[in-house]
């Protein structure tokens, strides 16, 4: 994977939009570095039982997430990061991560994993408050997804400390919202695509889509 990171790197010769959901009552990082509590930052319950693995479409990639449009609108956020930035299925970057089982966790919002709600790509590129961030076209097609979720989903880039690599659902379960989004972004429920989906995707820079993203703040 060619990151800014490396390629600038290499010249110099050194080697070298969004909602937000505040942590809910009664869940936080314990003094041991573990998430305590039933449900995950962003209010969704913490249960092994909704979580199932779905292959990302145009790759051989799959991701353990939480079923139903949990799983719809991340999903989207995959192919379209897969398509459009890096390939997902090669190994490089880490790669793909969503549900963990570990309550290890060094921000608050990295607990959505354990909820299924939160999606990781190239992990190992894109750190936890690491200094490596997406090329200027990459995060222009970063604020496109957002676009396309329309307020359901946070991006990490916008996060303290800011972890590129990450997105999770700002949705609440039985969030209506959500669920507009995601029969309007699963391919699976289309017969016909009527909206940006990967694979068919119009042009982050075109002004309709441009005018979507100029609406995605970063969370406060």
């Amino acid at each position: 994977m060619v990151t800014r990171r490396n390629l600038l790197g290499a010249a110099a010769g050194a080697g070298v939009l969004a909602l937000t959901a505040g942590t809910p009552a009664g869940a936080a990082i314990s003094n041991s570095g573990t998430w305590a509590g039933d449900v995950s930052a962003n209010g969704w319950p913490i249960q092994p039982a909704a979580i199932a693995t779905f292959l990302i479409g145009g790759s051989a990639a799959s991701v353990a997430l939480r079923r139903g449009d949990a799983a719809a609108v991340l999903l989207h956020v995959a192919r379209r990061w897969h398509y459009e930035i890096a390939a997902l299925d090669t190994g490089e970057g880490g790669g793909i991560a969503g549900h963990l089982t570990s309550r290890a966790v060094r921000a608050d919002f990295e607990s959505n994993q354990l909820s299924g709600t939160a999606v990781v790509l190239h992990p190992t590129a894109y750190p936890l408050g690491g200094s490596e961030r997406l090329w200027p076209h990459q995060e222009a097609i970063v604020r496109d997804i957002l676009a396309d979720c329309a307020g359901t989903v946070v991006w990490g880039g916008h996060l303290t400390p800011a972890k590129a690599s990450h997105f999770h659902l700002a949705a609440h379960p039985g969030s209506s919202a959500l669920a507009r989004v995601a029969a309007r972004l699963d391919t699976g429920r289309q017969r016909r695509f009527r909206s940006q989906t990967a694979g068919v995707v119009a042009d982050p820079a075109a002004p309709p889509r441009r005018a979507l993203t100029r609406n995605i703040q970063r969370p406060r």
